[in-house]
């Protein structure tokens, strides 16, 4: 499974964004997709992710309300659209996916260790000016 990120770049504080995460080849109904983030000398943290059923989304309590999550089954491509960011949203911004087992499985989406997102993809830098 390989994805690419795509969307990064620099922004001002209050700014906006829309990363890309295309998964070609696959069928992402199988596929949980989620975004991560990781600061300079911090850790990887989990951003947002969406079931593979595609029903059920899960945010980080320091994006909730700001930072959107869909998916183009069409395109292959899960989006994630961040809005009023702030400077501490700076960091590389990685997608990764997990397949997850069982019908039940599928229908809900969580960041490690509850799920383990065994496939990544390239990251992409996000920079906000204050």
């Amino acid at each position: 499974v390989q994805l690419q990120a795509s969307g990064g770049g620099l922004v001002q504080a209050g700014g906006s964004l829309r990363l890309s995460c295309e998964v070609p080849g696959v069928t992402l109904d199988y596929y949980a997709i989620g975004w991560f983030r990781q600061a300079p000398g911090k850790e990887r943290e989990g951003v947002s992710c969406i079931s593979a059923s595609g029903s059920s989304t899960l945010y980080a309590d320091s994006v909730k309300g700001r930072f959107a999550i869909s998916r183009d089954d069409a395109k292959n491509t899960i989006y994630l659209q961040m809005q009023r960011l702030k400077p501490e949203d700076t960091a590389v911004y990685y997608c990764a996916a997990d397949i997850p087992l069982g019908t039940d499985a599928r229908m809900w989406c969580n960041f490690p260790p509850r799920m383990r997102y065994d496939y990544w993809g390239q990251g992409t830098q996000v920079t906000v000016s204050s």
